[in-house]
């Protein structure tokens, strides 16, 4: 299952940690977050212990949605050793998503 992250737990969970991190930032009324979030929790059940997949729900957690500027939802930042490496605005398929998760994942080894 995908890992709640929030304002509180941001920082500590992915920023200070050293690797590589895919957030989903989304929230309960948005029709494509809808779609994305069974891809983002099939994700996170795969990529277990090699990288953090976790979400972030705009609604509750307005700091860290304004820190890295999210006008769009669903917006998915993909996060390396407390860097935005790369980023997915809006809906789009695993094979996008894994593919992103892969380029990070293989420049860290």
């Amino acid at each position: 299952m995908a890992f709640e992250l929030t304002d509180a737990n941001f920082k500590e969970n992915v920023l200070d940690k050293k690797g590589v991190a895919l957030v989903d930032f989304w929230a309960e009324w948005c029709g494509p977050c809808r779609m994305v979030g069974p891809i983002v929790e099939e994700i996170a059940k795969e990529y277990e212990g090699k990288a953090l997949v976790g979400k972030v729900d705009v609604d509750s957690n307005p700091e860290v949605s304004h820190k890295y500027g999210i006008r769009s939802i669903p917006t998915l930042l993909f996060i390396k050793d407390g860097e935005v490496v790369d980023k997915q605005v809006g809906a789009t398929s695993k094979s996008v998503l894994v593919g992103k998760l892969e380029e990070q994942l293989k420049q860290t080894v």
